[in-house]
């Protein structure tokens, strides 16, 4: 998992084939002008997700793993605070192949706040649990395939 501000997120571009591409887009665009919906900038391989999320307590929000895609995930609208729990601490889960999704039971082992200009990275090895406000969140999620 990495934490960090947007400023900095050209430093990551060599941890992945398709982050520069999703960086160059995420620079060059006005985030908050964007609709809710998808962009796909590389097929199904690199999609930027707009969402907005509704309120979330912290019990509500399940912890999650991705086994075929990285998420960026930037909140633009508010603060949104986020879990983590390392994946060698998660419990066995059934996966859905479809969705790339693993949902997991239980409360993460620690929480942080993602502010507007700053960035989250999770890559398949990280268990999160985001979404989580008073009032929800305009977002970006980035979805990049691991390769």
């Amino acid at each position: 998992m990495i934490l960090d501000t947007l400023d900095n997120l050209e430093k990551y571009a060599s941890l992945n084939p398709l982050f520069a591409q999703a960086i160059e887009y995420l620079k060059k665009t006005d985030l908050n002008a964007l609709e809710v919906g998808k962009v796909k900038l590389q097929g199904d391989d690199l999609v930027v997700n707009v969402a907005q999320t509704s309120p979330k307590a912290k019990e509500a929000a399940k912890l999650e793993t991705h086994n075929k895609f990285i998420d960026i995930q930037i909140p633009l609208s508010g603060n949104e605070v986020m879990g983590y729990t390392a994946g060698n601490d998660l419990p066995e889960a059934e996966y859905n192949a479809e969705k790339d999704i693993t949902f997991f039971e239980g409360l993460a082992e620690s929480y942080f706040t993602v502010k507007p200009g700053m960035f989250a990275i999770f890559f398949p090895q990280d268990g999160h649990a985001p979404g989580i406000t008073d009032t929800g969140v305009k977002k970006i999620i980035v979805k990049v395939l691991n390769s």
